[in-house]
Order: structure tokens, then C-alpha cells, then sequence
């Protein structure tokens, strides 16, 4: 018998709000029994689920895991512009001038993913 993976686990300062941005970002949709204040927060959404967990710690260091986001229905470019309007910061940026590459970014508590080239965007380099 194997394991499957139920959620990721964030650890957190403010579980409401952050699961907030990540609902955002996945098109997803937070629980309907959390609140303000909740010592957790779940969100669900069609490739994941995602859970927040208060902690009274900071974050010191870089992640070791993390989540790579491939855009559905944008550029990868524009997905790092929509997720820059939600709050998320830039934190590496390794785009390359031939269009591959990525982007290092980090949530409202610093937690670090990376946008990747859409589906089309890496088709249409390999039909060039």
C-alpha cells in the first residue's frame, strides 16, 4: 500500500489572510468554516489542497520544498504581473533572453515558489 499526499502544509503567522492570497493564486477557494483569527485554514482547488497552520515562529531560511505554478491560461509573464498585484514579491529571477527560465517568488510571508513557462509557451518553442 502507498501514501498519497492530502495537503501541503504551510506553516504561518496569519493563516486567514495567506490562505486568502493562495486561494487567489490557484483559483481556489477557502473554507467556508474559516475565519479571521483560526489557528488553521484550508484551501481547496483543482490541482491541490493547501493548509495553514499559526505557528509563533518566523521563517528564517529558504524553503526546502517548494511549489513550481504553471499558468493555464496566460504567459508565464503575466502570470508573475497578476501575482505581483496580489502581493507576492520577486525573489530570484532566472528568465533567460531565448524566453525559458523561471521566476523565484515569495507569498505575503515569504515563502518561496517559482512560475514557469505556460503549456503553450514551451510548445511553441519546440515548433520554432
Amino acid at each position: 500500500m502507498t501514501s498519497l499526499v492530502r495537503h501541503v502544509t504551510f506553516d504561518c503567522h496569519d493563516t486567514y489572510t495567506l490562505a486568502g492570497f493562495w486561494a487567489e493564486v490557484l483559483g481556489g477557494k477557502r473554507s467556508d468554516e474559516d475565519y479571521p483569527g483560526d489557528p488553521e485554514a484550508m484551501v481547496e482547488s483543482d490541482s491541490v489542497t493547501l493548509l495553514f497552520v499559526r505557528v509563533p515562529d518566523d521563517k528564517q531560511v529558504k524553503n526546502r520544498v517548494h511549489m513550481d505554478l504553471q499558468p493555464q491560461d496566460r504567459t508565464r509573464d503575466e502570470e508573475v504581473e497578476r501575482l505581483l498585484a496580489l502581493g507576492a514579491k520577486v525573489f530570484d529571477d532566472q528568465r533567460r533572453p531565448d524566453g525559458t527560465g523561471w521566476v523565484t517568488m515569495q507569498d505575503l510571508e515569504g515563502n518561496e515558489f517559482c512560475v514557469e513557462r505556460s503549456a503553450q509557451e514551451r510548445a511553441a518553442a519546440v515548433d520554432a
